[in-house]
């Protein structure tokens, strides 16, 4: 198994390895005897936005399997580009999640997770390559040495979000409501008014997205935070109609839990407890 990545030093492990990567992973190394220590590797990675976890994942490889332990407060995409049976994959892993990786290449999106020069955040992507091979030819590659600030061991800091009960914070449960409630298989983007009178039946009071402006605005708002201003589909359509990337800014709502479905559910409990009180 190979992980690569931009500004990464390369990491070859063999049967019997394991890979432990993130902001700061050294901590998370286990105590073991001293013959079993090189069996593990702790690889920092570059550039990590503060809110990443210092561990976030666990790379084990056995002898017929290579399997992903996600461990990270923030989500990621997996995807399985060649090789996988039944056609390529895409799954959003979260804390606690495992996934056997498919052979060939594997590509893993932390989402939000790697700080960029002005201070703002994109997605790190990693490409793990999962081959058959013979015996392992030693121990497990060594890291080169992080950059100044690459291997922060300092408390995780709190993700970008939505501040709950807000305008926003109810415009993106719409957007996202599809996700959320499973019924993704063809969604599509909710209209101007479609959101403003979702909001209103979960909260009672829908500000002013009665004027389809205003609802422009709030996905626009959304869409920063969901993505940076690096990836802001509006900046990088150069502005456009909404209704081209509100897809998108709906499944990236979903997919770093700016609205969950707990959020979902209060909603419609709240506006349940609501009606029967009217």
């Amino acid at each position: 198994m190979t992980l690569r990545g931009s500004g990464l030093p390369t990491a070859v492990l063999g049967s019997g390895e394991t890979l432990l990567f993130g902001r700061s992973p050294t901590a998370a190394l286990p105590e073991v005897e001293a013959e079993q220590q090189l069996r593990y590797t702790a690889l920092p990675l570059p550039r990590c936005a503060p809110h990443v976890s210092r561990l976030l994942g666990e790379l084990v490889v056995g002898e017929e399997m290579v399997r992903l332990r996600w461990r990270g407060g923030v989500e990621a995409q997996l995807s399985s580009l060649f090789d996988a049976p039944g056609g390529a994959r895409r799954v959003t892993l979260v804390d606690a999640m495992s996934a056997l990786l498919d052979e060939g290449e594997n590509r893993l999106v932390v989402l939000r997770g790697r700080q960029q020069d002005d201070g703002s955040y994109g997605d790190l992507t990693l490409a793990i390559d999962v081959a058959a091979s013979q015996e392992s030819t030693g121990g497990p590659a060594e890291p080169a040495p992080a950059a100044a600030g690459d291997a922060d061991a300092s408390p995780t800091a709190t993700a970008p979000g939505l501040a709950p009960g807000t305008r926003e914070w109810f415009v993106a449960l719409a957007l996202a409501e599809p996700w959320l409630s499973g019924a993704d298989d063809y969604p599509r983007p909710p209209s101007n008014r479609e959101v403003y009178e979702r909001v209103r039946h979960w909260h009672g009071y829908a500000w002013n997205l009665e004027r389809p402006q205003r609802v422009d605005d709030a996905i626009r708002a959304i869409a920063g935070v969901a993505f940076g201003p690096k990836d802001d589909p509006f900046r990088r359509t150069g502005g456009g109609r909404v209704q081209n990337v509100r897809f998108a800014v709906g499944r990236r709502a979903a997919e770093v839990r700016l609205v969950t479905v707990d959020d979902l559910d209060a909603a419609e409990q709240a506006a349940a407890a609501r009606d029967r009180s009217a």
